[in-house]
């Protein structure tokens, strides 16, 4: 068994939960360690952590881990319960500087890259880079009840803990971004996004608007990741299709005004 060893790091990513044998309920936790590596931390049972240790993204931890066996380097299996929040969320002020400071280091030029560098070398298998264009957000139904397998372990007894009252709501959505990179040789790729945020916004809005939702969602996801923000993708790749990348997150500061070619601000008035 591989030796346990505390890290500590900043939590940026955490993906909407989904059924699991071990831990019921389960998110993939992207995160940056202090000395700047791809951190993949699982499973997180995060509705079924103490209070205490609900990290927020962007927020540093300290907690154990050891080195999981699922091939990709960054992959670690974490001991929940060693868990420490020693940090306030990272601000958003100065367009997200203290945030950019840790996560820009790491930045990739284009997925198109990412995946040459792993099928090269088998990693990274984390990553964060800039589209060049970001075409569309696409929306497709898919089946809105879990299968039968599926809702026996979000059923299966513990004896040992209490989980949360609500039984976790299944998405009955894939969200997907069509996008080029800024590669000459790029074709375009359509990544799912299993982002958190995504789906927790769709279960607010759905209640929210009703059928209206959709409209609010690509208000925020849509027009505004295109038009406003700063948009990056963080990309990881599937345990069981290492070839396969989708995105776990967006980074989404806003756009840098461009400077005016003359100062016309009266005297004063900053």
């Amino acid at each position: 068994m591989p030796p346990s060893e505390r890290k500590k790091a900043l939590i940026l990513v955490r993906t909407y939960p989904t059924p699991a044998k071990n831990g019921v309920e389960v998110s993939c936790t992207a995160a940056i360690t202090e000395d700047g590596k791809w951190l993949r931390l699982f499973p997180v049972p995060y509705r079924f952590l103490d209070i205490d240790k609900r990290f927020r993204k962007y927020q540093w931890i300290e907690v154990n881990v050891t080195k999981a066996n699922d091939g990709r380097p960054e992959s670690y299996k974490l001991d929940r319960n060693s868990i420490e929040i020693v940090s306030d969320v990272l601000p958003t002020d100065n367009n997200w500087k203290k945030r950019k400071d840790v996560v820009y280091p790491l930045k990739a030029h284009c997925i198109c890259c990412l995946k040459r560098e792993r099928d090269a070398n088998k990693h990274p298998t984390l990553g964060i880079f800039k589209p060049k264009v970001i075409e569309q957000l696409i929306i497709k139904p898919t089946d809105p009840n879990w299968s039968q397998g599926q809702l026996e372990i979000l059923r299966q007894n513990n004896l040992f803990e209490s989980g949360p009252t609500q039984e976790l709501e299944k998405v009955p959505f894939n969200f997907s971004y069509r996008f080029y990179c800024d590669e000459q040789t790029c074709i375009g790729h359509t990544y799912k996004c299993v982002d958190w945020e995504m789906g927790e916004s769709w279960r607010r809005w759905s209640k929210e608007y009703g059928d209206e939702w959709e409209t609010k969602f690509r208000q925020r996801y849509e027009t505004e990741m295109i038009h406003r923000n700063d948009t990056h993708f963080y990309v990881g790749t599937v345990h069981q299709h290492p070839h396969t990348w989708i995105i776990v997150g967006l980074f989404y500061p806003a756009k840098d005004k461009p400077m005016p070619l003359f100062d016309s601000a009266p005297p004063n008035e900053y």
